[in-house]
């Protein structure tokens, strides 16, 4: 059962000050080692999602060797800005050109520093081991978000998502099972300078 992956990645980072695709954790920016860890969790394609500054991302990131190592795809999303709904519902679309036959997506973005291959791995795990399709979530912090992997059987109320509304919005209203993966560190992310602690 294959799973592909979308790596959202379009934002400004307005709250940061500057790009975080491009801050580095242990010489790796951090949307190289999305698409690694989701490509090493077993997750093909990866789509990963620019917007905001992509052209800078894709001067400094090499996407030829990620995409040979990990069949990672670049989609720069020009509409970026109308919201991260917008990009959820562009990835679906790179999706049905790149895995037709994709049984499910992992979405992720690339701002948690704790995140691990191994934690993907078992996400993508448990979802290929249910009888029915259902959705497998990241429970951390009293919460179930991101990453999740949601079947293709979700794919419609993906794209029924508006304007800033994620995907977790899906597990909140959730009308099929949630899987509940727990995610130590899952709520650290990074999104404000004082967050840049974390990346050490």
């Amino acid at each position: 059962m294959s799973v592909a992956a979308i790596v959202l990645a379009a934002g400004a980072s307005r709250r940061l000050g500057q790009p975080k695709q491009l801050l580095k954790l242990a010489g790796e920016t951090l949307i190289e080692r999305a698409v690694r860890l989701a490509g090493e969790a077993g997750a093909t394609p990866v789509i990963a999602v620019l917007g905001a500054r992509a052209d800078s991302i894709l001067a400094a990131v090499s996407f030829e060797r990620l995409n040979r190592e990990h069949h990672a795809v670049p989609l720069i999303h020009r509409g970026w800005a109308q919201g991260l709904a917008t990009s959820i519902h562009a990835a679906l679309d790179a999706l049905e050109q790149h895995a037709p036959a994709a049984a499910g997506v992992l979405i992720l973005g690339c701002d948690q520093p704790r995140l691990s291959a191994d934690h993907l791995r078992e996400l993508l795990r448990a979802f290929t081991a249910q009888p029915a399709p259902a959705m497998v979530a990241s429970a951390y912090a009293g919460i179930q978000g991101m990453p999740a992997v949601f079947p293709r059987q979700a794919f419609q109320n993906l794209r029924a998502l508006r304007g800033d509304q994620g995907a977790r919005a899906l597990l909140k209203r959730a009308d099929r099972p949630v899987i509940a993966i727990p995610f130590a560190g899952g709520e650290v992310d990074i999104d404000l300078p004082g967050d840049l602690a974390h990346l050490t």
